[in-house]
């Protein structure tokens, strides 16, 4: 029987010092996942160092290191692009499905999906993330609003007033 790790990340400083730590620590990774025989994909194991700007993905967010405002390095952490575009693409299929309905049933439907959606990635650098999900589900809200009185015009924000976003309940807390 073999089993393989899906996801195993390892933070180890990167102090000159500490050189020998992460030999150590891969001998002693390797020697205790034998024992549980479970086997490591060599194809897909990599080691990043983040200081010679490495980065990496892990349960849907893209870790790397920036310089903040202060120029201090730090590291950084946000949504993955794949996580936005399954978010999107989950959101569109609400929105072609109740096409007919009136906008209040829409946003009851799309809520859950962006409230859990958006508790799970509001750790970390999300708020460029969770302001472009909020500007494209505004638009498509507009768009609904718009079909729903028979315009022809694009729902733009010259469309429909853009507070009716507000008016109508949607989530609109995703700053």
């Amino acid at each position: 029987m073999h089993v393989f790790a899906d996801d195993l990340v390892i933070l180890i400083d990167s102090f000159p010092r500490h050189e020998w730590l992460m030999k150590a620590v891969e001998r002693r990774l390797r020697e205790e996942l034998i024992k549980l025989r479970v086997e490591i994909n060599e194809d897909k194991s990599r080691i990043v160092d983040l200081a010679k700007d490495g980065s990496f993905s892990f349960l849907g967010f893209e870790y790397r290191r920036i310089r903040s405002h202060k120029r201090v390095w730090r590291p950084y952490y946000a949504p993955k692009l794949k996580k936005r575009t399954e978010l999107f693409a989950k959101l569109r299929e609400i929105f072609r499905h109740y096409i007919s309905q009136p906008v209040g049933k829409v946003i009851e439907m799309i809520n859950p999906v962006l409230r859990g959606w958006v508790n799970y990635f509001r750790v970390g650098d999300s708020h460029r993330c969770f302001s472009m999900v909020k500007y494209w589900v505004e638009k498509k809200i507009r768009r609904h609003l718009m079909r729903a009185r028979g315009a022809r015009a694009w729902a733009g924000s010259g469309g429909v007033v853009n507070g009716s976003t507000e008016r109508s309940g949607c989530l609109t807390t995703i700053e």
